[in-house]
């Protein structure tokens, strides 16, 4: 097992404390008060780094309200640190700084559940994630070859809903990079590494038909509702084995007798392959124009797949050996599985560039109430990327 003094001397303690006082400030994706104090606390942490911190603008993000109106919808600042920007070898490491939890939701508090198990919002998804990316990096600025690798920090305000604010930043700070760590939890508790991942997509379809009295005249109406209901069960009928279709929400109508002239249905589709998302997007205009004719509306499709794939080529699957090259070092057991779960990750894939992407702390139960973190994996995943980072600097992938 490596016994070296600069990974022993990463501090536990000063991790769990940033955790717990991170995690004490609301940053449900939506707060942007919460958000705005969460990144002035990360921008005073990472200014520790022999780099410049700055915070970034959101994209502009176009949504659709319940009525089929688009509007815009404001998000946080992002994060970015830049550190030795002229180096040849060069890396990316990203985190969010924002959670599942609304200002209002009632999970605001921690608590103990046993002497290394801590119960809190963001402790894993992924304030424990960010402390232990900081102390990796502060740790690996100790060691002689440091100089050799420049890397950039991209904490972004936006994951848990799609990273469509900062989906162009992710790309722009990937390109060129040699690799890419982003510290989402371990897939399972027990450290596991999330592998292969499937992609994401949101799309909401506006159906416009007619109103007219549902006694007197419904045969001049035309059903908006019922015209979204069948496309509900035509989408469902798309489903394969290279994709799931989850119809969420359908919003619309008003009053009992009067024909509903508006229709929203939002759903979600789960593409195993870049083939399949591009198969059922065109799909999906052949299917929007059989509805037209058939319930003779109109309607209108927003969003997209938006996270393709992350698949996992000969330069990806090098990285996650040097992961467990590095973790046996150590005395940690490093494995991996696929996930149907989905993250930044797979933006930074799509660019082409190796990454792992569960390179955060053991815990389980998140976006959830039971959300908890494993409090002595905080140092133990710090001294693992801390080392993987030391080796991509001594020339260790290509």
């Amino acid at each position: 097992m490596r016994e070296d003094a600069t990974l022993t001397a990463i501090d536990s303690a000063a991790m769990l404390a940033q955790v717990q006082a991170w995690s004490a400030i609301n940053t449900g994706t939506g707060n942007l008060a919460g958000l705005a104090a969460q990144a002035g606390a990360l921008a005073e942490a990472f200014g520790a780094l022999p780099g410049t911190v700055e915070l970034v603008d959101p994209a502009p993000v176009t949504a659709i309200a319940a009525d089929g109106s688009a509007f815009e919808k404001p998000h946080g600042q992002h994060l970015v640190v830049r550190v030795r920007p002229q180096a040849n070898r060069r890396i990316l490491l990203t985190g969010h700084m924002d959670t599942v939890f609304p200002e209002d939701h009632a999970f605001q508090h921690q608590r103990w559940l046993d002497g290394e198990t801590l119960n809190g919002p963001g402790v894993a998804d992924m304030k424990g994630g960010i402390a232990v990316m900081l102390h990796a990096l502060l740790a690996f600025e100790q060691t002689p070859g440091a100089s050799a690798l420049g890397y950039d920090v991209l904490i972004n305000s936006d994951e848990e809903t799609g990273s469509l604010a900062s989906a162009d930043l992710i790309a722009q700070l990937a390109a060129g990079k040699l690799a890419a760590l982003t510290y989402e939890p371990a897939a399972l508790p027990d450290g596991t590494l999330a592998h292969e991942r499937g992609g994401t997509g949101n799309y909401s379809i506006t159906v416009t038909g007619k109103s007219a009295h549902a006694g007197r005249n419904p045969h001049e109406g035309r059903n908006a509702v019922v015209a979204a209901a069948d496309l509900i069960l035509r989408l469902k009928a798309l489903e394969s084995a290279d994709i799931t279709i989850n119809p969420a929400k359908l919003e619309g109508g008003a009053a009992n007798n009067v024909v509903p002239d508006h229709a929203l249905l939002r759903f979600n589709v789960r593409p195993k392959t870049v083939e399949a998302g591009a198969a059922f997007d065109s799909r999906l205009s052949d299917l929007l124009r059989d509805i037209e004719t058939a319930y003779q509306v109109s309607t209108h499709r927003h969003g997209g797949v938006t996270r393709p794939p992350k698949k996992v080529d000969a330069r990806a699957q090098a990285l996650f050996d040097l992961v467990r090259e590095c973790g046996a070092e150590l005395g940690q057991d490093i494995r991996w599985q696929s996930t149907g779960g989905v993250c930044d990750g797979n933006n930074i894939a799509a660019c082409g560039v190796p990454v792992v992407d569960t390179m955060g702390v053991r815990g389980g139960a998140i976006h959830s109430p039971d959300e908890y973190l494993i409090v002595p994996s905080l140092a133990e995943r710090a001294r693992l990327s801390a080392s993987v980072i030391e080796r991509l600097a001594s020339g260790a992938l290509q």
